[in-house]
């Protein structure tokens, strides 16, 4: 029998194989990008809510996928390729206590779930933007993989967390044993000289949806 969470593994697994997120697959289908969220396949109540078949018809025809590759990614064994859950919040929610350990790995119960192609990193995880404060880079709605473990180079693009909670990506320019310097994103945005004291953990941007 064909089980609700069997419709949202396919979907999830198909916005991954085009390198998307979630939202990103429903805005390529032209969807509410909001449309395939987590929070929207259960009612507030708890009552479970299957994807249109108009919105399946719509992300099949905007991937060009068929629809017997979506149906080999309902099994367990997804098709094809090799997946992982990567750990999703809102970019917002980074600065929150309860999300990371003090090394920068992400924690708690309060995460959402993507499936991604096998990352090599388990330890990965998702913000997604809110906001315009990082365009034309990053825009609203986008979603972003970091990688806690990955070595970090001068301009590599970064998370960084300050002590105080505070949460940004920016571009590494440089680092000092003392302190780091980082480059906005957005340039009507100030650059950034944080001392290495006042610098919880810096992680290395991996990916980005567009």
């Amino acid at each position: 029998m064909l089980k609700h969470s069997d419709i949202w593994r396919a979907i999830d697994r198909l916005a991954a194989t085009h390198e998307l997120s979630a939202s990103g697959l429903a805005r390529r289908a032209g969807l509410d990008p909001t449309t395939f969220n987590k929070s929207k396949r259960t009612t507030g109540d708890g009552k479970l809510r299957w994807p249109s078949t108009e919105s399946i018809s719509k992300v099949l025809d905007a991937t060009g996928a068929s629809l017997s590759e979506f149906v080999s990614l309902i099994g367990e064994g997804g098709g094809p390729g090799s997946f992982q859950r990567v750990p999703v919040i809102g970019y917002a929610q980074a600065g929150n206590a309860g999300y990371f350990t003090d090394a920068g790995y992400p924690v708690g119960s309060g995460w959402d779930e993507l499936m991604f192609p096998d990352l090599g990193d388990p330890s990965a995880y998702a913000l997604e933007i809110a906001g315009d404060s990082m365009e034309p880079v990053y825009r609203d709605g986008d979603t972003i993989i970091v990688s806690p473990s990955a070595q970090i180079r001068r301009n590599d693009r970064v998370v960084v967390r300050t002590r105080g909670g505070e949460v940004m990506a920016k571009q590494l320019l440089r680092e000092t044993a003392t302190k780091i310097d980082l480059l906005s994103i957005n340039r009507a945005h100030p650059d950034r000289s944080i001392p290495r004291s006042d610098i919880a953990w810096i992680a290395r941007i991996i990916w980005a949806s567009q």
